[in-house]
């Protein structure tokens, strides 16, 4: 599937130097092909980082704002086609919780779905990061309705690991003042149009899966929404996760080279981006070896086999033994977690029993499970739980040991929370103008 659909690499066509720069968008270079670019124009070397200064951090339109450049180098660039690649804001829809959902389109006439939250996603906390840290001193500050650390029962955590997660009592002099940046907005990205995994409780799923992302594609969402938002990393805090449309998994060459870029060129933290997947198990083990890695999310969603097949179709090809196995061998580095995210579905995987199932797979790992009520949408038959269930759940592991926070939905009013990016028109919000 990945074959299927993979995406012409811009490292091709700027090593290759073609004779048609047409083809060429620089949004997606690094500074090695930027040189190379750079050199078989004939320009001096320091036009490279120029280049990465106007489309990385300036996030210049056209080649005509790089007002750096000789203006006779930009009418050659523009003479011969060579484009920024910015994608466009095609709409633009406003939550009543302030959560934005924007529809952006691409050269192709494609599109994607990229979601702003001001107040992160709700799955930070926990995860041994800053933004983990944060989010927890965020929850406390705005007082107890909004805490997840609440639903565990005071002075009775199992271990040290879930006191540092599910912290209660921080130092009044920690926490937040009013109006400082909490360090938690977040931007969730997509990586393919569409999604391949037919995970049968997800509105993309519904799309199927058009073609992947060039890096360049997956990081103009990024550039795109900081303009609009008017952010600017590393100055402001960003939070980024790979859990918008498609699996990064089934377009991991291209993931990895888009997460470099946001790290080393956007100035994103490493330490601030997570990567969901649905278990795509040979990429597991490859991903545990990059030098630059987003934390590691996987999508578990049910507690044994038979049920896991039924909702995630590719538990068949990767079952969660085999998905298990390569969890706990994956390299974590010091004060990092693996997260598990766990849908749950009315009556379908959300008993108690289930969720001494989940205790049993995830004994003994450093993780920590984000639960997410299912995100209701048209087309999927399955009902969002009761709150009490999800209570239940939560406390069952939490007296396991297992860190358990329950995700706050973002953007259900614009379809724009987990589960349910369809590029979905026809919603009550009206777009911002």
């Amino acid at each position: 599937m990945a074959d299927r659909c993979r995406s012409p690499d811009n490292r091709v066509l700027a090593l290759k130097v073609m004779a048609d720069l047409s083809q060429i968008s620089l949004l997606g270079l690094d500074r090695a092909e930027l040189a190379s670019l750079v050199d078989n124009l004939g320009e001096p070397a320091y036009r490279a980082r120029q280049f990465v200064e106007a489309v990385y951090r300036q996030r210049v339109e056209s080649i005509e704002e790089i007002s750096t450049l000789s203006q006779q180098l930009r009418l050659t660039l523009a003479e011969k086609g060579v484009s920024i690649g910015l994608p466009r804001i095609e709409k633009r829809f406003v939550s009543q919780d302030g959560t934005v959902r924007y529809l952006i389109a691409f050269a192709d006439g494609q599109s994607v779905e990229t979601v702003w939250m001001p107040e992160g996603d709700g799955g930070e906390a926990g995860d041994g990061s800053e933004a983990g840290e944060l989010a927890e001193r965020f929850a406390e500050s705005v007082g107890p309705s909004n805490s997840s650390a609440n639903a565990l029962p005071e002075n009775k955590a199992p271990n040290a690991a879930l006191k540092r997660c599910a912290t209660q009592n921080q130092r009044q002099d920690q926490k937040p003042k009013q109006g400082q940046n909490q360090g938690r907005s977040t931007i969730c990205i997509s990586s393919q149009v569409g999604c391949a995994v037919d995970c049968r409780f997800c509105l993309t799923a519904l799309l199927g899966v058009k073609r992947n992302l060039t890096a360049g594609e997956i990081v103009g969402q990024v550039c795109a929404v900081l303009k609009d938002q008017k952010v600017s990393p590393p100055e402001d805090r960003i939070n980024l996760v790979f859990m918008g449309m498609g699996e990064p998994f089934l377009n991991y060459d291209n993931f990895v080279k888009a997460a470099r870029l946001l790290v080393e060129e956007v100035g994103i933290a490493e330490r601030r981006m997570t990567v969901s997947t649905a278990g795509i198990v040979p990429r597991i083990y490859d991903f545990g070896g990059q030098a630059i890695r987003p934390k590691l999310a996987i999508s578990l969603n049910a507690s044994n086999d038979a049920l896991r097949t039924r909702l995630m179709p590719l538990n068949r090809k990767w079952n969660l033994e085999m998905l298990m196995a390569a969890a706990r061998a994956y390299p974590l580095r010091t004060r990092e977690w693996i997260t598990f995210e766990y849908v749950l579905l009315g009556g379908v995987n959300d008993g108690p029993e289930n969720a001494k199932e989940v205790t049993e797979l995830l004994r003994g790992m450093r993780c920590k499970v984000n639960l997410i009520a299912l995100n209701p949408g048209p087309g999927i038959e399955f009902t969002t739980p009761d709150a009490d269930r999800v209570a239940i759940f939560q406390k069952i592991l939490r007296e396991a040991g297992v860190p358990a926070f329950v995700r706050r939905p973002r953007g259900r009013d614009i379809y724009a929370a987990c589960g349910q990016l369809k590029r979905t028109v026809e919603v009550a919000t009206a777009p911002a103008p």
